[in-house]
């Protein structure tokens, strides 16, 4: 085997079939499996500008490429599909347990058309899928219903299955709403839960036992012994309080980054909630839904309330997602926080997202209210990365009189606890004003009129991440220029010094590793070369199945490149694997142009990139030259740099026309399967 299975599961649901679908190798070849492969076949079989919360939509659900083959922390799956909340190819992803179950059963991809009339899932194991009914789990929440589908499918002496569910949230076809798996971890972004809500599919569970490999086990032990080596040695006492990162507010602002293997620290230590004290004193993490700063709305007492060692006095056991050497994950014993009426007890550890967009965002030191908010915001299966820009607009739209306490039912106010708490659970079960706000931040402006989008932060349709892209014109030109906006994960300048590209991409430019960062500013074409390395990489790296902690290590540490070899036996140096990086890249904005998207769409809000800039604080005087960005970045990608289009001579350099435009029976071969 070469990593993949070579086979696709297409599963109809409004007929109730199953059919197996064999990929050519040459697909693998030129688009890798995971993200890349559900991209291109969502690009074959979603037609032009179709209602992503209609049946023609299709709903891909997938694991990596070196998923399984015995590689680390390369065990995360991912959903694609049309978004709603941007129109666009819609992508979450995901760690958890339930990657290497998919490929188990032999497949690559779960790909989901059409739509059933009544509530389903589906289960598949060494004999085939078959789709089932699941009328007693709807109305149940992710965790809840995910237990309830394994326990139905377990059989003694056999394996135990895993399961993927949507919450509440996908149910109500929130374009928030994500996929869950592992009791709430959750594949988040783009509204990819309401889709499958959409098609009345309430999970997947599966128990299969096929194995797989790569073409080279010998050296992917050997590299992931040295990948797992350098991870363990990186470590921090966890009695050492994050406080001690009160010393980051008297850094200029400089780039200080030998390689990522401090990211290994922070993960295995605290895992991501140790970043907020750091976040918030640097400036990096926004305040007040993008309008404040740390040094006039959220003060240092306020975020020692609420930063990474007070989340861990509550930790009672660490754990590793599937092949993982990180282990940033953690539960928490949250029996005796306030809000917690539901009595949830053994919870997840928050993620910096939640912690901070639920915190210092909203200018809230009740760190028992975000708690609660963490969990309850995994059951129902939501973005709270979305909910909390969502409750952010609301609070300043009421703050300034466009919103009343009779539109509301409760006054709102920053920082306060309860209302924040009460106007979550009325977006996650669309009540009263919550059936407006539960579609995201750009749906409620076109409900409730223009005049509220001066308050609706996001870019493309996507509420950004707390991570603040006015100290950073990399990333905020990458918020920009990635067909999926407002979208951190695919790097910036303080990651592209970790990532040590330019050690094995020929092309790649060196980062300043020691010193200021001012060339960052330049309306130059080695820095848009540096944004489109991360680009392309992340394509790759979503491709196998990689972690994004992964590749913060750095390439010296976390040898992706090297993997992918060893698997494929392709031959493929470091370029070749990014020039399948800018394939992907470019096939999925191809894709958002077939849906009638202006590839402008996604100029982040003005906010985002300090249009006016801030007068105080770390970001103070910040304006990002954003315009200049994104058309410097398209014109070294080989797009028209005035629209965004990818060029014909692109597209025929990429060979794309020959995939997207040749017969798909010339790629596939279709079998009727059980189901």
């Amino acid at each position: 085997m070469k990593g993949y299975c070579g086979k696709i599961l297409k599963v109809d649901l409004t007929n109730k079939t199953c059919t197996d679908v064999y990929i050519a190798d040459e697909i693998y070849e030129n688009f890798l499996s995971g993200a890349g492969l559900a991209a291109w076949w969502c690009y074959r079989n979603i037609p032009a500008e179709c209602d992503p919360m209609g049946p023609d939509n299709v709903l891909c659900i997938t694991s990596g490429l070196l998923t399984s083959t015995g590689s680390c922390i390369t065990g995360r799956w991912m959903v694609v599909t049309k978004s709603p909340s941007t129109g666009g190819i819609g992508e979450a992803n995901c760690g958890g347990t339930f990657a290497p179950f998919i490929k188990a059963c032999g497949y690559d991809i779960i790909a989901f058309h059409g739509a059933s009339d009544t509530p389903v899932y589906l289960y598949c194991d060494n004999n085939g899928p078959v789709i089932k009914d699941a009328s007693h789990l709807w109305g149940q929440d992710a965790a809840v219903a995910e237990r309830m589908m394994v326990e139905e499918n377990t059989i003694p002496g056999k394996k135990v299955p895993q399961a993927c569910t949507i919450g509440w949230a996908g149910e109500n076809k929130s374009w928030m709403a994500g996929v869950c798996n592992d009791n709430g971890r959750i594949a988040a972004r783009q509204g990819v839960g309401g889709v499958m809500g959409s098609k009345m599919l309430k999970g997947l569970c599966f128990a299969g036992t096929k194995p797989v490999s790569g073409e080279n086990p010998a050296e992917i032990r050997r590299l992931s012994k040295m990948c797992a080596s350098r991870v363990n040695k990186a470590f921090m006492p966890p009695e050492i309080p994050t406080g001690l990162l009160n010393v980051a507010k008297f850094l200029p602002e400089m780039q200080l980054s030998p390689d990522g293997i401090m990211t290994g620290v922070l993960m295995g230590t605290w895992g991501t909630c140790g970043s907020s004290q750091f976040a918030g004193q640097t400036g990096e993490a926004p305040v007040k839904n993008w309008g404040g700063s740390q040094k006039e709305d959220f003060h240092i007492k306020a975020l020692s309330r609420t930063d990474g060692s007070k989340t861990l006095r509550l930790q009672t056991n660490r754990y590793y997602c599937y092949s993982c050497v990180y282990g940033c994950g953690g539960e928490l014993d949250i029996s005796k926080i306030r809000f917690n009426d539901e009595g949830y007890s053994r919870v997840h550890k928050p993620e910096y997202e939640t912690q901070w967009v639920f915190t210092g965002f909203l200018l809230n030191d009740d760190n028992d209210s975000m708690l609660y908010i963490n969990e309850y915001a995994n059951r129902a299966g939501i973005d709270t990365i979305s909910l909390g820009g969502t409750v952010g607009m609301a609070i300043e739209a009421y703050e300034n009189g466009l919103l009343k306490e009779e539109d509301i039912g409760f006054p709102l106010s920053w920082g306060d606890a309860d209302s924040i708490v009460r106007l979550v659970k009325m977006i996650v079960h669309r009540e009263g004003i919550g059936d407006i706000l539960a579609d995201g931040t750009k749906r409620a402006v076109e409900i409730l009129g223009p005049e509220f989008a001066k308050y609706a932060v996001q870019g493309g349709g996507m509420e950004p991440p707390m991570h603040d892209s006015r100290p950073d014109p990399q990333q905020a030109t990458l918020y920009a220029i990635d067909a999926t906006p407002s979208r951190h994960t695919s790097g910036g300048s303080l990651y592209y010094g970790c990532m040590h590209l330019w050690k094995k991409v020929t092309w790649a430019p060196p980062a300043v590793l020691v010193g200021g960062k001012g060339g960052e500013w330049e309306i130059s074409d080695e820095e848009a070369l540096k944004v489109l390395a991360c680009a392309y990489f992340k394509r790759i790296v979503d491709g196998v199945g990689g972690c994004y902690f992964g590749f913060l290590l750095g390439t010296g540490i976390y040898p992706i490149f090297e993997w992918t070899e060893a698997a494929t036996g392709w031959g493929a140096t470091p370029d070749d694997l990014m020039w399948i990086g800018k394939r992907i890249y470019t096939l999925r904005h191809m894709f958002n142009i077939k849906q009638g998207l202006d590839p402008w769409y996604s100029r982040p809000h003005p906010r985002m990139v300090g249009e006016p800039p801030l007068k105080v604080g770390k970001v103070a005087g910040k304006t990002v030259p954003i315009d200049a960005k994104i058309m410097r970045v398209w014109k070294n990608c080989g797009f028209d740099e005035k629209t965004g289009y990818p060029l014909p001579e692109t597209v025929e350099e990429l060979n794309l026309n020959y995939f997207l435009d040749s017969p798909i029976e010339n790629f596939i071969k279709e079998v009727p399967c059980n189901g």
